[in-house]
């Protein structure tokens, strides 16, 4: 099945945010991944909720081909706490976790449930 996309929220430069509510982490997120298309890596900050009964790990994909030549580096594993945990991950090296298409993988451990917000960060002004 393919990856289910997530778009991006933008944070207003000079401005502000409500918070948003993001998308619910579901079976079909687990099951197949998030991709976040027209990715921005160096500006892009994931949040993650996790509401399940156990910590759980959110792995963003190292990228494959010419345009990723550090992604022999691995992926990013992180931890997000168990039942009302919140993490924030990123920004990200393009070179090590962009696919081809100017896309980012997210992959999720079985059993997670919760949100997944994905933020674009303004350019400096």
């Amino acid at each position: 099945m393919p990856r289910t996309a997530v778009a991006y929220t933008p944070f207003v430069p000079n401005g502000s945010l409500a918070d948003p509510a993001g998308t619910t982490i579901d079976s079909t997120l687990v099951t197949n991944g998030v991709v976040i298309n027209d990715a921005d890596p160096e500006r892009t900050l994931i949040r993650i909720t996790n509401s399940a009964g156990a910590d759980k790990v959110i792995t963003v994909k190292a990228g494959t081909g010419t345009q990723s030549w550090m992604g022999g580096q691995g992926d990013s594993a992180t931890t997000v706490a168990a039942t009302s945990g919140k993490q924030f991950i990123g920004p990200f090296t393009s070179a090590r976790f962009q696919q081809k298409g100017t896309k980012l993988y997210v992959d999720f451990a079985s059993g997670t449930t919760g949100t997944i917000t994905v933020f674009k960060l303004p350019k400096a002004y």
